[in-house]
């Protein structure tokens, strides 16, 4: 298989070239990404979704990280970003359903790996229920959820760790329901300020419904 091919960056964000995804995260390249967050609302709190990284993956297996992520290639679009909610949670949305929290940059930099994005990053609701999801096995183990306003003391290191609940995926696609206190150990390391811009975004869009 041929390897990916991303478009990559200044820090301003002006077009640079193109670059093999090996070359951008050994060099520390800046290249787009697409985020997508998943919540809910119930009983007057929101809740916040993240996917279960399966223990085959490379980078960070068995991470609790973005509900649905991936990396934009060369000759692709923000539009085609939204793949990754069909492919890796079994969500089929289109870009305009999303909501638009902007461009955020974060750098992503250990031991592991230099990632340095332009993340295209979009919201979207849902039912508070796990029956939409269906994982990419490969890719997702399970999903979990959390009330927003905790994983924000737990990312300002106010709590050392919060109430989630979720399901992990069998070989036979059943859903095994979970409840488990989460750590920031549990999480992949983002940067604390991409984090911030995140909750602070998504609470702005529900204070203007």
């Amino acid at each position: 298989m041929s390897e990916e091919v991303l478009k990559i960056f200044d820090q301003e964000g002006n077009p640079k070239g193109i670059a093999t995804r090996k070359e951008v995260h050994e060099k520390g390249l800046w290249h787009e990404t697409f985020h997508c967050w998943l919540i809910s609302l119930h009983k007057g709190e929101v809740y916040l979704y993240f996917q279960l990284r399966c223990e085959q993956k490379k980078d960070y297996p068995n991470l609790l990280d973005i509900t649905a992520a991936g990396h934009l290639l060369a000759n692709e679009t923000v539009e085609d970003g939204v793949r990754e909610l069909k492919e890796e949670i079994g969500i089929d949305l289109s870009l305009n359903d999303l909501i638009s929290l902007g461009i955020i940059k974060e750098q992503l930099n250990d031991e592991v790996l230099l990632d340095n994005e332009l993340c295209h990053v979009f919201l979207y609701e849902i039912p508070h229920s796990f029956d939409s999801f269906f994982l990419q096995q490969e890719e997702v183990s399970g999903i979990y959820r959390a009330k927003l306003h905790d994983f924000y003391s737990l990312w300002n290191d106010q709590l050392l760790e919060m109430k989630s609940d979720g399901f992990i995926e069998n070989e036979d696609r059943e859903k095994m329901f979970v409840n488990k206190m989460i750590t920031k150990q549990n999480f992949v390391p983002h940067e604390k300020n991409y984090i911030e811009n995140i909750v602070k975004s998504i609470q702005n869009v529900l204070d203007q419904k």
